[in-house]
């Protein structure tokens, strides 16, 4: 048996309920109340740790991000400190030289942002990623993840020119009867040949590469979309189990399972995977589909065309009847659905099916929900309320949206978006994540926006729509809480009440009483996974 004494311990529970200490058994927590009363649970065995003061949490849940996209990002450069397409060029050619990267060798970048540029904001093109090389095939994926740019070789080697035949859901730039070397959305998968393969022992090692990283910043569980990242989905899954029942899968996984066509969606049913409980470490969790784009890359499907765009109102992945059918398809066999909608447009469409299939099939407790949830309007944020349709939000969006949004959409309907604390109120569950790579998982920074509703950098002064600024608690609630209902796993996590796992952080500040911008400078000092420490 492990004591923590002499601390405050947030539970985070209905109550907000703050106890001195807590007695951990068998990974569980077994007890809470004064130092006193725990003390009192001494045995010969026990271990004694003094809080000496200190805040304990429970441990972070990020409720959306993409573990193999991120662990692969440590192997590419990263690109987004980039402030020009000369900076981008720079860097790449920096990293060729300095590694001595063969020819012929794929170069991947990432993280790249055309609204950072210094003047002109534009994407660069393959033009620009030929004076990188010629030799080497290049790719540069945009911060987002729903567009990249390719240089010329990848091009001749993927055999695409300006007479290749478009893809549904994506686009590729011809300009002048000529390839730009940009590709947006469904497009990306195109480009197939450069890759090397993706073995189950690569998966594995970039796991494990990954795991680390997650848990400095206090996130024990994670939702994560993987399977896009690899040919053949079973090798994610089978991965996760033998890391698992090899005993060096520490944190939890709760795989949201991107299956792009009914056709995928029907052999995984087949196999019956999505009757499988899972264990405390790795579950199977929703059909994730990826519904629209991105705002920065303006390809989040809009009602009506972009107000800095006006050729453009994004781009919608699927038709109207063949999603409804493909989300009505996980539903009747008893799936939980995630659907990527930025836009509002792409909003509504899913609402209106998420309507359409519950209506025609009530299922009780079924918890589907929109990840990302940003261009919204009021009928929209209502129906969020009426449909008990859960909301994966990303306050850290803010740091970089607040700047754009309105000149993407008008100052009307930013309004609206991002209206954290309106669902919140409404009684929608609100889990909180991070989409990382799209912006690191920093657990601080993220709730810093979503309690300021500021850039990193303190702007603008009052807040974006201050009104929409969430508490503390409620943030927290949101990071850990909201986190575990949205897996079902409520009962054993996202909260440190008896019976629930010892999944915990040790703050060095009191982070319910600090002045809300120093939000981000908390350090989180250790982290517990089932009661077994891990030192940040």
């Amino acid at each position: 048996m492990k004591l923590f004494i002499n601390g405050k311990i947030m539970t985070l529970d209905q109550n907000n309920s703050i106890f001195e200490a807590m007695a951990v058994e068998d990974g569980l927590i077994k007890a809470l109340g004064t130092t006193k009363d725990i003390l009192k649970l001494i045995k010969d065995d026990t271990i004694i740790y003094d809080l000496a003061g200190k805040s304990v949490l429970p441990a972070f849940n990020d409720s959306h991000m993409h573990l193999l996209e991120y662990a692969f990002t440590l192997s590419r450069v990263d690109l987004s400190k980039a402030k020009s397409i000369q900076d981008i060029i720079d860097y790449m050619k920096a990293y060729i030289e300095q590694n001595a990267i063969p020819e012929g060798i794929l170069v991947e970048g990432y993280g790249w942002n055309q609204d950072y540029f210094i003047g002109e904001s534009k994407f660069p093109t393959r033009d620009d990623l030929d004076r990188i090389s010629k030799t080497h095939p290049i790719i540069i994926t945009r911060a987002c993840v729903h567009a990249c740019v390719v240089n010329s070789r990848v091009l001749e080697i993927e055999g695409i020119d300006s007479k290749t035949k478009q893809v549904e859901g994506g686009v590729f730039e011809i300009k002048d009867d000529r390839c730009t070397g940009i590709f947006r959305e469904n497009a990306m998968s195109m480009i197939k040949k450069v890759y090397p393969p993706v073995t189950k022992e690569v998966i594995k090692e970039n796991i494990l590469k990954a795991q680390p990283f997650l848990i400095q910043q206090g996130i024990v569980s994670v939702q994560t979309d993987d399977f896009g990242c690899v040919e053949n989905y079973e090798d994610v899954i089978q991965c996760f189990r033998e890391l698992d029942m090899e005993g060096k899968l520490k944190i939890r996984i709760y795989e949201q399972c991107l299956l792009k066509t009914k056709e995928n969606l029907i052999d995984y049913l087949q196999k019956g995977y999505h009757k499988e409980k899972g264990t405390s470490h790795f579950k199977l969790g929703p059909l994730k589909i990826l519904g629209d784009g991105s705002l920065g890359a303006r390809t989040a499907l809009l009602r009506n065309p972009y107000k800095d765009a006006p050729d453009t109102q994004g781009i919608a992945i699927y038709e109207k009847d063949y999603l409804l059918e493909y989300m009505r398809l996980a539903h009747d066999s008893g799936m939980q659905i995630a659907i990527h909608a930025i836009g509002d447009q792409m909003m509504e469409l899913a609402l209106d099916c998420f309507h359409q299939i519950t209506n025609d099939n009530p299922r009780q407790n079924h918890r589907h929900g929109i990840v990302h949830c940003q261009i919204t309007d009021k009928e929209l944020l209502d129906r969020f309320r009426t449909w008990h349709i859960l909301a994966y939000i990303q306050p850290i969006f803010l740091h970089y949206d607040l700047h754009i949004v309105a000149d993407r959409v008008g100052e009307e309907l930013a309004s609206t978006s991002y209206n954290f604390k309106t669902l919140y109120d409404n009684g929608v569950i609100t889990a909180i994540g991070s989409d990382c790579p799209v912006e690191p998982f920093h657990t601080m920074n993220n709730l810093y926006c979503a309690v300021n509703r500021k850039d990193l950098e303190g702007y603008p002064k009052e807040g974006f729509y201050p009104e929409q600024k969430l508490s503390i608690q409620e943030a927290l609630r949101g990071y850990t809480n909201y986190g575990a209902y949205a897996s079902f796993e409520e009962e054993k996590k996202g909260s440190l009440e008896v019976g629930k796992y010892a999944d915990m952080i040790i703050l060095n500040e009191d982070i319910l009483s600090i002045n809300p911008m120093s939000i981000k400078d908390v350090k989180i000092l250790k982290t517990y996974i089932d009661g077994i420490e891990f030192i940040n």
